[in-house]
């Protein structure tokens, strides 16, 4: 299974902020949409990070009291690690493991196409494992 695939079945919509919003205005977001990342873009669109619930409580144990009022770009992750719809879920897996990260932007070309979180590609992975198990299984009986 493809990147694309999950993207098709997701939508391509994609939370962002600005990296002067304030952290409780980021959080807010997060909240409001129940996601654990938004990217974090210009205002012509340009991707300059991504900031999630872990960047936000990292920033507070460093900073403590006032972190709510910091700005975005002071919490995000500036070095997106990202995958093409063609990529395999499997392999963006294996990405994000080794990168220790959670979300994935998602690029075809220059373009944004989507952005998939960990919880997408095990869900996936679990579906794929479901189907191929059921084929299975009726070829047993099948061939029974």
């Amino acid at each position: 299974m493809i990147i694309g695939s999950i993207l098709k079945g997701k939508g391509t919509e994609v939370v962002s902020v600005r990296p002067d919003d304030t952290v409780l205005a980021v959080a807010r977001t997060l909240g409001e949409h129940r996601i654990g990342a938004a990217l974090v873009r210009d205002a012509a669109g340009a991707m300059l990070g991504i900031i999630s619930e872990r960047d936000i409580v990292r920033g507070m144990a460093a900073h403590g009291p006032g972190t709510t009022g910091l700005k975005a770009d002071q919490f995000m992750t500036r070095d997106l690690v990202t995958v093409t719809p063609q990529t395999l879920v499997i392999q963006a897996l294996g990405l994000m493991t080794q990168k220790r990260v959670r979300h994935l932007p998602v690029l075809e070309g220059e373009r944004l196409a989507g952005l998939v979180s960990i919880g997408d590609l095990v869900k996936a992975r679990i579906e794929e494992a479901e189907q191929e198990a059921e084929e299975l299984k009726a070829y047993v009986t099948a061939a029974g």
